[in-house]
């Protein structure tokens, strides 16, 4: 693989971080500067995919139920909702984004944003009223994925980030993170972790390898497979499908042609943060950047330099 094509090509974005890992081994490595591989960074909705991990550790230890049990079992307020709808959204619902609230992530009374300025973020969610029937559309919604960090704790007796560290953090080696919180003490469950490039790495490597890591399963193979699986396809604008708080797409490079698909699922954060995963070519890529508004970089980083070059691979 070119990497020398590689790096030239991204020299001008002034990415925070590019790395990429070929068969448990680093083969790509760049930083904006000395400083960053050391700093922690905002991944933004990259927390939902760690958010997503966590969950199925819980469940893998029978903590948590299965996906289908319905939500209110967390929060009985759901189940004397007048709206019977909402009475049955499940947490397959809440992890596939198919809830059925009315909610527009940016902008709207019903969005990210004031959810972020009420004094309860959970009983903010729970009073929106519902668009449509659960497992009927995708909608992005950060409020569900608040409910699922709540549900998390609930569910383990332990707070999202303590539970992360015994369970995933600690087993990976990721000792240095922040991870915000809302009013009531939820960790946020739809952005709001601080990692290092490496760690995402690690990440990343985790979900290539099934769940295992070194000599331990941390996630079993069955609900790693089931989590990355199209479960739903994405609302416009967005392009790719959706599974457990996971996206996937495939790339081509010559679309409507025989030539061969790139298949691939990753996370994604605003602002650049991306942990790309690639098992037929047992590649993970991670992106992370730090522009936003006129100074973000417009461009599909992955899929405009990065992807070509490992479709020759295939």
């Amino acid at each position: 693989m070119e990497y020398a094509s590689l790096a030239a090509a991204i020299a001008p974005l002034n990415l925070r971080s590019c790395l990429i890992s070929r068969q448990g081994q680093l083969v790509f490595e760049h930083y904006r500067d000395s400083q960053t591989a050391a700093e922690l960074a905002k991944i933004n909705s990259c927390t939902k995919s760690v958010l997503s991990a966590l969950l199925c550790i819980a469940m893998d230890r029978g903590l948590l139920p299965q996906p289908e049990t319905r939500a209110s079992v967390f929060f009985p307020q759901l189940a004397a909702s007048p709206d019977s709808r909402k009475r049955d959204i499940t947490l397959l619902h809440l992890l596939t984004m198919t809830a059925g609230f009315e909610w527009t992530e940016f902008g709207g009374r019903n969005s990210f944003p004031r959810m972020t300025r009420s004094p309860h973020w959970i009983d903010f969610v729970l009073e929106q009223p519902m668009a449509d029937a659960p497992g009927t559309r995708m909608e992005y919604n950060s409020g569900v994925s608040q409910m699922l960090s709540a549900i998390l704790a609930q569910a383990t007796g332990m707070t999202t980030a303590r539970f992360a560290e015994r369970y995933l953090f600690g087993p990976l080696g990721i000792e240095n993170y922040r991870w915000e919180v809302d009013p009531q003490g939820v960790h946020t469950g739809g952005f709001g972790l601080w990692l290092r490039p490496w760690d995402l790495l690690k990440f990343g490597e985790l979900y290539l390898q099934s769940g295992k890591w070194e000599n331990d399963q941390l996630i079993s193979s069955e609900l790693i497979a089931r989590s990355v699986r199209p479960a739903v396809s994405s609302e416009p604008p967005r392009r790719g499908l959706y599974g457990w708080h996971w996206w996937v797409d495939s790339f081509s490079a010559a679309e409507g042609t025989s030539a061969p698909i790139l298949e691939y699922f990753f996370a994604r954060g605003f602002g650049g943060q991306f942990v790309y995963v690639v098992p037929r070519l047992d590649t993970v890529v991670v992106l992370t950047d730090d522009k936003h508004g006129n100074n973000r970089q417009k461009a599909d980083v992955f899929r405009r330099w990065i992807a070509p070059l490992l479709a020759q691979q295939l």
